[in-house]
């Protein structure tokens, strides 16, 4: 039987306080348990890509008048608790039987304190850690641009705040506008009352989605590409590693032999544990001393690096770049990226009086709008005679929508010029190739070259 109780599990739970940021290739350390960072995939927790004081600055004259984003909510809680269950009726089959290994026979407890500290917290709802990335955030935007949320405050523009409607992305952007107000109580008055979209940040789901869903759920070769990538032999080597590092063999050879196909199969299972070493450092702060929950010890880094491959095989495939020949994955994503340009020109035109406008959504989102707009990382989609692999293709997950991923455009005008400097991740990034910034090896681009490049303007 389970040998730690919910309630004993959540007396052990201690909040860490928030960390300084360590900005990514810049000399930031990562925990132990978070060394191999592309092995977590889309789960992995955010960090900045850039130090603030590494910015170009704005061309001489130029005043910043306008900022938007949009940002995947913070870290958060498992969506459910199929992973813990699953593994856990499987544990308990081991227990009875003395089939655990020395390792092992701590899993189910350390498996039954994080999901008891995930049920505290919500499933699917931000966690500390979550709350922390988007509070981190809000603060650098600010402190990147003072004189902007000053105009706001003393003109009384208006800061704009939206997000899908589900649950973690709405109280994502509660955290960032709570961060904004206590840096600048005077911008509580240009907050208005936060408001939901769906079929501008979930739009996955929503009818302008509707092609892709179906694409989603029929399209042969994306199934058979899915199957056969997966179901290799890597796999199942694999898989039985990460469960002889939990159970002894003869109940391992139980588990693929289909003794607990009720249960489930050796892939399925590992995939459970991995998923669990997955979520670990989302729910860090959770977790007994803010040390994580330990579940990197139960998989090999060789293992965890092959699992998180076939978590970025999927949203690649489902989400991302994809299919070569095809743009139903990211197509949909055009009604996010017009609003981006809409907002900017409105606030051009004159016919806005908005200060910034603040985008709260999913991974579902970020990695198509990242493919559309040809972000690093997202550039290349594939062919049958060349699928995804680490080796041949540079997307990661990890890179292309961590908990927390957001893209920003911050707008600088002198007269009737406007420049636009986009921030991914919060590192200064080029727009896609085509698009000419203001001078060589710059950041900042005309927004009218912007409409030019992406085809908003026949000039």
């Amino acid at each position: 039987m389970r040998r730690v109780t919910p309630a004993l599990a959540l007396g052990l739970c201690a909040l860490l306080a928030a960390s300084a940021p360590s900005y990514a290739g810049q000399g930031g350390h990562a925990t132990a348990a978070e060394g191999a960072r592309d092995s977590y995939g889309t789960k992995a927790s955010y960090q900045p890509e850039q130090n603030p004081l590494t910015y170009q600055r704005a061309p001489k004259g130029y005043t910043a008048v306008f900022t938007e984003n949009v940002s995947r909510h913070g870290s958060r809680a498992a969506t459910d608790d199929e992973d813990g269950e699953l593994v856990l009726q499987l544990w308990d089959k081991a227990e009875a039987a003395g089939q655990l290994t020395t390792l092992g026979q701590q899993f189910g407890p350390d498996v039954t304190a994080l999901e008891a500290a995930m049920a505290k917290v919500g499933y699917g709802q931000l966690s500390g850690r979550g709350k922390d990335e988007l509070t981190a955030t809000a603060d650098r935007l600010a402190q990147r641009l003072p004189g902007l949320f000053k105009t706001i405050a003393d003109k009384g523009e208006s800061i704009d705040v939206v997000s899908s409607g589900q649950g973690r992305a709405v109280d994502s952007g509660t955290v960032f506008t709570n961060a904004l107000t206590t840096a600048d109580p005077a911008l509580k008055s240009s907050l208005g009352t936060a408001r939901t979209d769906p079929d501008l940040l979930y739009f996955h789901k929503s009818a302008g989605g509707a092609a892709y869903q179906k694409w989603l759920a029929s399209d042969e070769r994306l199934a058979t590409t899915l199957k056969t990538l997966t179901d290799q032999p890597a796999t199942h080597r694999s898989a039985a590693r990460v469960l002889k590092k939990i159970f002894k063999p003869a109940f391992v050879r139980q588990i693929v032999n289909g003794d607990y196909a009720s249960v489930a199969d050796d892939v399925t299972a590992a995939q459970a544990v991995y998923n669990l070493y997955a979520i670990d450092p989302a729910m860090r702060d959770e977790s007994p001393g803010g040390k994580g929950w330990g579940m990197d010890k139960y998989i090999a880094k060789k293992d965890a690096d092959w699992f998180g491959y076939l978590s970025d095989l999927e949203d690649f495939y489902e989400k991302g770049p994809s299919f070569a020949d095809s743009d139903i994955t990211y197509k949909m994503a055009g009604v996010l990226l017009d609003d981006f340009f809409k907002k900017a020109e409105a606030k051009r035109d004159g016919t806005s009086t908005l200060g910034a406008e603040l985008r709260f959504t999913h991974a579902e989102e970020i990695i198509p709008l990242a493919a559309l707009m040809r972000l690093p990382g997202s550039t290349k989609g594939v062919t049958a005679s060349q699928p995804y692999t680490y080796a041949t293709n540079a997307w990661r997950g990890a890179q292309v929508s961590p908990m927390a991923a957001n893209i920003q455009w911050d707008m600088y005008a002198k007269g009737n010029t406007y420049l636009v400097r986009m921030l991914y991740n919060e590192k200064e990034t080029a727009f896609k190739a085509g698009c000419h910034p203001v001078r060589k090896g710059s950041y900042f681009y005309d927004l009218n070259e912007l409409e030019r490049c992406f085809g908003r303007t026949t000039s």
